[in-house]
Order: structure tokens, then sequence, then C-alpha cells
């Protein structure tokens, strides 16, 4: 805490507070500093883990792979684990994340209890449920502090998770029984712990159901660090059978097994390919690895060049998660294959359990996120950013909401009233009356 009091201190009157942070899993243009940032190295920790109560209080910058390696052993994960490693449990809060225990426990930042908040003005204040503070700091992205230190519950879990993977051709039948899922935590008489699908052509889509459970089965866990992508073992299991196909992972590689090939994005750097996967060695099989190659090809453009001489079209990169209530997400999918023209996409159900003021979901109603990273053709006429902003259009229409970890368009007013920022410049006013955090639009939309 004195290095981070320190950079603070040394931040120039009148200039942008930041942190000073090598790695990111935003997807945006962050403003290039111009001041020293904070320096946040010292907040990576688990301070402490109580068993009996259930809880960790966790540093800010501390990733989830970190704290999952102090839990796990002692029986215990965090409410939602985001599918990266890299995440931040601060990051996580401040710009929400999800997973498959989303349709029962909520986002990340539902199962905070207490919360210690670097603010604008320099002051360190300890905020809880109900304090503005709190209330407002979701979908903040720093624009109202960050989290140094979180108290966050913890869900006891056994050493295994049994999959099943259901195949859906109609969209609707599958929205049906998200919403079912959703409400009875239940299906074909077995417990439901974790929820999500893959849709990956206009009429093929599976639904995963997993169950937490123990070490009593003889069956082999899979791996897919080493064997194939695991979403492709989501194709294959579960379009061998109407019911659906079967499958075991050890609880720690179920928490990772997005990770591994950052979903499907791997596929860049050739590592669906069986042989390619061979000479890769397994310890940079890592989300954050691929994002460090990326973040090489958005600076120096190097396949962006070579793709012009060849003649090819320029490429919008269209990389979002957006909430859709459950029961327009047939509407957004065919609007999506017609519009966006890109698979495979992610569905995760959730549930808010309260109203959050920055990222207003319904609580208690059903939603799916829809993840998609990749880039398509700029068509003729078109300018860089329009499938992006049809995305946002769309969304809006159909009552959902769209994460800003990457690319935003709206109008200030469009995005005031989204986002409610209102009542986030109500508490800016008490908590950084100078204006030294770069404010949400400034940071989402304008990437100041």
């Amino acid at each position: 805490m004195r290095r981070l009091r320190a950079s603070y201190d040394a931040v120039p009157s009148g200039a942008p507070v930041r942190l000073a942070k090598r790695t990111s899993n935003l997807f945006r243009a962050r403003a290039s500093a111009t001041a020293p940032g904070l320096d946040v190295s010292g907040l990576g920790g688990v301070i402490e883990v109580d068993a009996q109560a259930r809880t960790a209080d966790v540093q800010g910058m501390c990733t989830y792979e970190r704290l999952v390696d102090v839990t796990l052993p002692r029986g215990f994960i965090p409410y939602v684990v985001p599918q990266l490693r890299t995440i931040t449990l601060g990051g996580a809060v401040t710009g929400l994340g999800i997973e498959s225990t989303s349709f029962r426990n909520g986002l990340p930042h539902e199962s905070v209890l207490e919360m210690d908040v670097l603010c604008g003005d320099g002051e360190i204040r300890t905020v809880r449920p109900g304090d503005d503070l709190f209330d407002a700091f979701p979908n903040s992205y720093g624009s109202l502090g960050y989290a140094t230190r979180l108290r966050i519950g913890l869900e006891p879990v056994p050493s295994h998770v049994e999959l099943r993977h259901l195949p859906f051709s109609d969209f609707d039948a599958m929205s049906r029984l998200i919403a079912e899922i959703c409400e009875t935590r239940s299906h074909d008489g077995e417990r439901v712990d974790g929820l999500d699908g893959v849709v990956f052509a206009p009429g093929e889509a599976y639904l995963t159901l997993a169950r937490f459970t123990g070490a009593e089965s003889r069956s082999r866990a899979s791996d897919y660090t080493g064997m194939e992508p695991y979403f492709r073992s989501v194709q294959r299991l579960g379009s061998g059978s109407p019911a659906g196909g079967r499958d075991r992972l050890t609880m720690y590689d179920y928490l990772w097994r997005w990770d591994t090939d950052w979903f499907w994005c791997s596929g860049a750097f050739g590592l669906h390919d069986p042989r390619v996967r061979r000479l890769w060695p397994r310890r940079y099989r890592r989300s954050d690895v691929f994002h460090k190659i990326v973040g090489l090809e958005n600076r120096y453009h190097v396949k962006a060049r070579l793709d012009r001489r060849k003649g090819l079209p320029d490429r919008e990169r269209v990389i979002q998660d957006v909430e859709v209530p459950a029961e327009r997400l047939t509407e957004f999918l065919t609007w999506f294959d017609d519009e966006v023209e890109m698979r495979p996409v992610w569905l995760c159900p959730l549930r808010s359990t309260r109203d959050w003021p920055s990222y207003p979901l319904r609580p208690g109603a059903t939603y799916v996120n829809v993840g998609f990273w990749g880039t398509v053709p700029i068509r003729p006429g078109a300018r860089d950013g329009d499938r992006n902003r049809a995305v946002e259009a769309k969304v809006t229409e159909l009552g959902g909401h769209k994460s800003l970890y990457s690319d935003a368009y709206y109008d200030r007013a469009t995005f005031d009233r989204l986002y409610d920022q209102d009542f986030a410049r109500t508490v800016r006013k008490q908590t950084d009356p100078d204006g030294r955090l770069t404010d949400l639009y400034e940071k989402a939309v304008e990437r100041r």
C-alpha cells in the first residue's frame, strides 16, 4: 500500500490518475500515459481464506488463477470464476465477468461482501452492498476508483465435473430449456451446477450442463490442454446422440477449459492443427500468451499489410459480449447470422440477484450472454465499426446490454441512459470532486 500511496502522490496535480499496469484483458485501445501511473505491483496476493466463514480477502490485482490455486486445495472456489486465468478480482468487479455458474450466482460483483476502493481524491474507502460507491462500482472500469482489497464469498466444490452436451437445431427450444434450467437448476432429474453453450452454425447449437461431483467415477477425466481444443469436444460429443454426449473433467480443468485455447481464438495461431499443437509448448497454451501476440499485431499490423498486398479487404474487429433476454435469443442469433456472419459464438445464461445502476439487468430475469470474438471483412462502402454499431443498436432494441471491455460507439446521451451515468456522476462528486479519474464515456467510447 505504501507504493500505491506514493505513486498516487507522484501524479501531478491536474493529470489523470491511471493504473501503471502492463497487462490487460481489455480489447479497446488505451490512451498513452503522459504522467506516472498507480503502482499496483504489490496488490496481487491472497490475504486470507476463512474456511469456516467461506470467504476470502483478496488484493485487487490478484488473478483468479492465483486465487483458485489457494482456494481449490481447500475445497472452495469463488462463486463465479471468469473464463480467463489472468482476469483480476478487481477487474472482474469493475469491468464485469461471467461464467457457467452465473445462471445461479449472478456476476462476480454479486458475491462481493466488502471492498476497499482507492478513489480519485486519494482516499481509500471501505464500502459494502447498499453504499453508493459499492453499488455504482460494477461496470465503472476505473472511472470511480480501483479496488485494493475485496472480501468475497466462496462456494464449496468437489473434485470433478460431469458434463452433458445437448444438441439443438431449434433455437426456440434451446431458449426455453435455458429458462427452465435457470428456474429449476435441474434437467432430467439431474442437478445442474454450470450452464453454457456454443452455436456453431445456423441450426447447430449445444448446451453444456455441468454437475459438480466427487471422484467416485472410474472414468478417466479428459485433458483438453493436451488433447483437441475443448470446444471441438462439445461438438463431437454433443452431435453423437439426441440425448447428448457425456464427458468428465477435474474441477481445475473445468474452470480453465476455455483459457487453454482462448475459447477457439487459438485457431488464428494454428493451434487447431494437431501438428502445430504438438509443437506448441503446453505452458504457452494460455489466453495471456495469445493476447500478447494479438497486441503485437495491433501495434505493427504485419498481417494487415500482408492482406492488403494480396488484395484482401480490410477487416473490422468484432469482439463483444452482450446480454439479451432469453426470450429474444433466437431473434438475436438469426439477426447476427444475417448481419455479422461470425461463428462460433458462446452462450452463457445469467440471472442478476439485484439491480445495479451502471449495468441494469432486471433482477430475477433470465438473460443470455452472447460472446463473439474475431474479425469480419469490411463491406464495400461500409466504415470500420459499422458491424459493431449495428450490434449495439440491435442489443438495445431487444432490451439487452453490452459489456464495455471492447470497442464502443454510443453517443453520449444514449450511453448515459443505458449505463445510468447520472448516478455515477453523483458518486464522483463525493469521491472525486476534482475529476482526477477519467469518466466512463471517455474511457469506453472516446478511449482517453
